[in-house]
């Protein structure tokens, strides 16, 4: 692991997209995404950052349910599948050669189909994709919230990650994660230096509707603004916030009897992105301007200032008192019955090395324990 802040750097660029997609149209969405990419690339920006589900589209602004007429709910879901991303694919090839292009990280929200034969499901996922062109991994949205599981299905533990890299530690968490206190402290213990926290718009509560656009100054009604300057100081971090922005006019033909009907609500698209520093405070304060490219310069002794007086992962943490315990392997479907056990798996010489170090104790006394964990799982 590359311990320098910011990969050593004392300052990075970075960049948060605020635009619509091209609703429910996959390849002009990409179109789309790459030019902004490209743009922001060419104004210095080597981590650019876009919303929730912007390949093709939040889907859950239609609001389908058991009264959904069938014939419209099929073909929309249909063509959610067929516009839904696949890991890899030429998809991912495109973005990665317009990150290669721009010489900058990119984490973009999609909706990704499930490539496992068979599998018609689909997720809610970052992409997170190198300066190099080539894909670094992705994150699924572990828990749909509300109607939106209607089209997504869960992620899992093996996609709660932070990668390291040689502008910082990138992580990143889908909208209402970024509420799951337990999730937000696995990213914060992987020692995440960016955050990228990605949403569907800027609402606060409706009268007529479940949601509504939020008009306040700075969006202030809507609780994403607090948790993000929150996270930021908690972390130590600086936090990129991608909101989604959608209008009448994003729809294409195809879709008018949706955007027409009584079952969509995207009032609340109105953008909301920004930037926060480590203490929490605004880089960049929300905006609600469509097609807008938001930018910040990160400087690495603004993380060094604040985790000099409050570090969680350090001085201001008490492992003693608490301490979180997180999978890291998923749960797979099917499992073969010669596969061999957790518990009769060996740990190959590296690793024994590897957390014989990390937790100080000889590799003699770790073999002992886990035969004793062994002994203790078979009886």
């Amino acid at each position: 692991m590359n311990k320098k802040i910011l990969g050593g750097r004392d300052k990075v660029k970075v960049a948060v997209v605020q635009a619509s997609p091209v609703f429910m149209d996959k390849q002009k969405t990409i179109e789309k995404a790459c030019d902004l990419i490209k743009d922001a690339g060419r104004n210095g920006a080597e981590l650019i950052a876009f919303s929730e589900a912007f390949i093709p589209g939040y889907p859950a602004y239609y609001t389908v349910g058991y009264e959904t007429n069938p014939h419209e709910w099929t073909d929309y879901m249909i063509a959610l599948q067929d516009n839904s991303v696949v890991i890899p694919s030429k998809d991912t090839e495109i973005l990665g050669q317009a990150a290669k292009e721009a010489g900058s990280y990119v984490v973009i929200g999609c909706n990704e189909l499930d490539s496992r034969l068979g599998s018609c499901t689909v997720y809610n996922s970052l992409l997170f994709i190198g300066k190099d062109g080539n894909f670094m991994g992705r994150h699924r949205k572990l828990m749909p919230t509300y109607t939106e599981r209607l089209y997504w299905g869960q992620g899992d533990a093996s996609d709660i990650k932070v990668f390291d890299t040689d502008i910082g530690r990138i992580g990143g968490l889908i909208c209402w994660e970024n509420h799951m206190t337990l999730i937000r402290a696995a990213m914060i213990h992987r020692g995440e230096e960016f955050h990228i926290a990605v949403w569907p718009g800027n609402w606060k509560k409706g009268e007529t509707k479940l949601l509504d656009a939020d008009t306040s100054p700075g969006g202030a009604l809507c609780n994403l603004q607090s948790l993000i300057r929150v996270h930021a100081f908690e972390a130590g971090a600086f936090v990129l916030s991608g909101c989604g922005f959608l209008t009448p006019e994003d729809f294409p033909k195809r879709w008018h009897y949706i955007r027409d009907s009584n079952h969509i609500n995207y009032s609340w698209a109105s953008g909301g992105s920004a930037i926060v520093n480590p203490a929490g405070r605004f880089l960049v304060e929300p905006n609600f301007e469509k097609d807008a490219i938001l930018y910040a310069e990160c400087y690495a002794n603004q993380i060094k200032a604040v985790k000099a007086v409050f570090d969680s992962l350090g001085h201001y943490s008490r492992w003693d008192v608490a301490r979180l315990s997180v999978r890291r392997e998923a749960w797979v479907p099917e499992v073969p019955l010669n596969e061999p056990s957790p518990e009769e798996v060996e740990l190959p010489p590296s690793e024994l090395r590897r957390i014989s170090e990390e937790f100080e104790i000889s590799v003699d006394k770790l073999e002992s324990l886990l035969d004793e964990i062994r002994k203790i799982k078979k009886n």
